[in-house]
């Protein structure tokens, strides 16, 4: 069964930084799309950012450029989230998401597997 699991959340001043970890569990990662999700409360989820299976392409919600950077480790089986200087309007539900190779589905918040989040939040 393919499952996904997120790590790395946590408590974190303004300006701090986390890196968060998606490792994957019954199947090799490195044909998928791996996208990161936020949802804060009572807001919707909306989309972070996004890397292809190859790690070729990705992409960045304006609200994270410049500041986030996600990466993958095919070795690991894992894709990374780094969080630099981190605002407490980051405070959410960070999940992980998976599909086929490319991030055609988390342009749509359409990911078929999903992990169970980790809470991040930002205060100070």
């Amino acid at each position: 069964q393919l499952q996904l699991v997120e790590s790395g959340g946590g408590l974190v001043q303004p300006g701090g930084s986390l890196r968060l970890s998606c490792a994957a569990s019954g199947f090799t990662l490195d044909g998928y799309a791996i996208g990161w999700f936020r949802q804060a409360p009572g807001k919707e989820r909306e989309g972070v950012s996004c890397i292809s299976s190859s790690g070729g392409s990705t992409n960045y919600a304006d609200s994270v450029k410049g500041r986030f950077t996600i990466s993958r480790d095919n070795a690991k089986n894992t894709v990374y989230l780094q969080m630099n200087s981190l605002k407490p309007e980051d405070t959410a539900v960070y999940y992980c998401a998976a599909e086929g190779r490319y991030c055609a589905g988390y342009v749509w918040g359409r990911m078929p597997y999903w992990g169970q989040g980790t809470q991040v939040t930002v205060s100070s």
